[in-house]
């Protein structure tokens, strides 16, 4: 159940402690299109668990777009995982959400509202890492977007 939106958008994944982080090669715009899809999709797919289960679990999601760092370490247990600082804000942006809220940085941020997803400025906040107070925006799962989400990967990349 949990890996239909994996092999649907033909993701990446590294699996951390409590958490998946899944990550693309594809250029930046098409990436952050990728990564909206998937955490939509388990969304829903948390959803209908809830419902099948009587459960009230909640999933709350951090993101970031950047460059990373992918590799193999470890001789005598090899295992493949990504570093950088795009994956450092990712993850900082999950630590600091919400629950039922997608929690991204400014560069994902305006990616976003360029698809027409309608993203909220959570303000100035204090990340590990980062020297300045950063601002960052909050996505509701259950947000509509205003437009096709084809429209964000319809931008010429920078990456």
């Amino acid at each position: 159940m949990w890996d239909a939106p994996f092999i649907r958008l033909h993701l990446n994944i590294v699996e951390a402690l409590n958490a998946y982080v899944p990550y693309t090669n594809m250029k930046m715009y098409r990436n952050a299109t990728m990564m909206i899809e998937f955490a939509l999709a388990m969304s829903q797919i948390l959803d209908q668990l809830n419902r099948d289960s009587f459960q009230n679990f909640e999933l709350r999601i951090g993101m970031s777009v950047g460059p990373l760092v992918a590799g193999v370490i470890g001789a005598q247990k090899p295992q493949y995982d990504i570093w950088g600082n795009t994956v450092n804000l990712a993850s900082r942006m999950d630590t600091h959400g919400e629950p039922r809220k997608i929690h991204v940085t400014t560069e994902m941020g305006e990616l976003l509202r360029r698809g027409g997803y309608r993203v909220q400025s959570r303000g100035k906040i204090k990340v590990k890492g980062v020297k300045e107070p950063m601002e960052t925006f909050l996505l509701e799962i259950d947000s509509k977007r205003n437009s096709s989400v084809s429209n964000i990967s319809n931008h010429p990349s920078s990456s």
